[in-house]
């Protein structure tokens, strides 16, 4: 790549159709790959920054509140199919301004409490700005779906500048995040939209029971720490 600077004013898309003509799609292709460098450089960030957070948390704490993470950068065609649903010019520019989960990162954590800890030790930080909060574990979407959304932006340096660039970062626990992935592959594998209301209710009361466990599994996370700090105490005291 001769120049990482992007010019996303280049390429302005009118239809769906003209975007997968030639030479058109092959240009488009090229400048939406310098395009994800970006995005890409900008996961790798906020990626690092909850590493360093996990390893903080651990020797202050003794244990890792994150069990594991996992990133994408939207493709080029389900960007293009987004900002077309939406009813925005198809642009690079106009994915860049419209488009606030091009970079994701999804944080699964072992209690409800880390989520809200991870979520705070990340956007406090200064070259942090949080721009959108959704929790939707307090007011959860109608179907069931529990977890923490943030859309951050963090600053990346190039050679010759640096640019501001959104991520969503979605934290939640484990149970959540099998909950989230079963239902999306019912829900595009048999067309749930359609399907029997019944289906949509069972997987709500699943929904239910599973932030019910997550709710009681902290309760005894606590009971166990609490424990562990009395019997310190009493070794102390000894």
């Amino acid at each position: 790549m001769e120049n990482t600077v992007i010019d996303t004013e280049k390429i302005n898309i009118q239809s769906t159709s003209d975007i997968f003509n030639e030479p058109l799609f092959e240009k488009f292709i090229k400048d939406f790959q310098e395009f994800n460098l970006i995005y890409n450089c900008a996961i790798k960030e906020v990626y690092t920054k909850l590493e360093v957070l996990s390893e903080e948390f651990q020797i202050k704490r003794q244990r890792n509140p994150i069990e594991y993470m996992k990133t994408r950068v939207k493709s080029v065609h389900s960007a293009v199919e987004k900002v077309q649903r939406k009813g925005f010019e198809m642009s690079l520019a106009s994915i860049k301004k419209n488009l606030h989960d091009m970079a994701g990162i999804r944080v699964v954590c072992s209690y409800v409490n880390d989520i809200y800890a991870i979520a705070d030790m990340l956007t406090n930080q200064t070259d942090i700005k949080l721009l959108e909060k959704k929790d939707y574990i307090k007011n959860p979407k109608p179907n069931g779906y529990r977890s923490l959304h943030l859309i951050v932006e963090v600053p990346v340096f190039f050679s010759d500048h640096s640019e501001l660039v959104k991520v969503e970062v979605q934290i939640r626990t484990i149970a959540m995040d099998f909950w989230a992935s079963l239902e999306h592959k019912l829900h595009y594998k048999s067309n749930l939209a359609k399907s029997s209301l019944n289906i949509k209710n069972e997987l709500k009361e699943c929904a239910d029971i599973i932030s019910h466990t997550d709710m009681k599994m902290q309760s005894i996370h606590e009971m166990v720490e609490k424990l562990e700090d009395d019997t310190e105490l009493k070794k102390i005291k000894i």
